[in-house]
């Protein structure tokens, strides 16, 4: 597919640029009791729309940082130029650029990029999901007991979000669960095998456009966390190699009901 080598490209260039910023620190600015906005956001947004805008100057954009260019194209790229700000703006290297597109309608491509490891994740329709020119593939685990997962929690209005719950539970009925930062790495993570299944509430179309295809292509499944069809504007996203998901979604479905659910140990009495 022709325009995912330019998205490499592209993500390859804004990730050396975070890299820049992130080894010379950079000045923070709050937007919000605790997300973190930083120089590095606004700048690698730039960087890719002025780019992506050179090579496909007919596509539409929606970017994390403002960015509403062209909406009504039938072409159209969400972009996270910093997956992970938090992270970032924290020193803790785990954060990543995301490039999706979408088709009339459809997730045709994805890409992202990892600059502290130099893993590049790229996905076309059709085509397989690929890590640094490798094929590779979701899991061939089976058992959800033998499963290594993976969550994320919001930094704006965690009080107002039960994933608590859900955490809680899955620690107890997997192998663990691993909480990142960057929902868009967890997705690839799930696409290279590395993690079994991930779950997450209330992500934005530019955390999840290229992520999802990573793991579709990848041979993994996506969808709410009812088994319904999963959508860009979904407020829940579940993504499995597809041997887990059902059990992922009977545990979910335990869960939002309430049955049998474990209680959280007492830290008086514990004490």
């Amino acid at each position: 597919m022709k325009w995912t080598p330019k998205a490499v490209e592209i993500a390859r260039e804004a990730g050396a640029r975070l890299r820049e910023f992130f080894a010379q620190g950079v000045v923070t600015e709050y937007k919000g009791d605790v997300d973190l906005v930083t120089v590095a956001d606004w700048t690698v947004e730039k960087l890719i729309r002025t780019r992506l805008g050179e090579v496909f100057p007919e596509h539409g954009m929606y970017g994390e940082e403002g960015t509403r260019e062209r909406m009504e194209q039938e072409f159209r790229w969400y972009i996270d130029p910093l997956d992970g700000t938090t992270n970032f703006a924290h020193g803790f290297p785990v954060f990543c650029v995301s490039l999706g597109l979408e088709f009339r309608g459809e997730l045709i491509a994805g890409v992202v990029y990892d600059p502290t490891r130099d893993e590049l994740f790229a996905a076309a329709k059709g085509s397989g999901t690929f890590l640094n020119g490798e094929r590779v593939q979701v899991s061939k685990v089976s058992n959800l007991a033998e499963t290594l997962t993976g969550t994320g929690f919001p930094s704006h209005k965690r009080h107002k979000n039960p994933n608590i719950y859900f955490y809680h539970v899955i620690t107890l009925r997997t192998h663990g669960v691993r909480r990142a930062g960057s929902a868009a790495l967890d997705l690839a993570n799930v696409a290279c095998g590395r993690l079994d299944a991930f779950w997450e509430f209330n992500l934005n179309p530019w955390d999840t456009a290229a992520g999802v295809v990573l793991v579709e292509e990848a041979g993994g499944k996506v969808s709410c966390y009812d088994g319904s069809e999963w959508r860009l504007d979904s407020k829940e996203t579940l993504a499995s190699n597809g041997l887990v998901h059902q059990s992922m979604i009977d545990v979910m479905a335990q869960i939002f009901e309430g049955r049998d659910l474990p209680q959280l140990p007492s830290p008086v009495e514990y004490r």
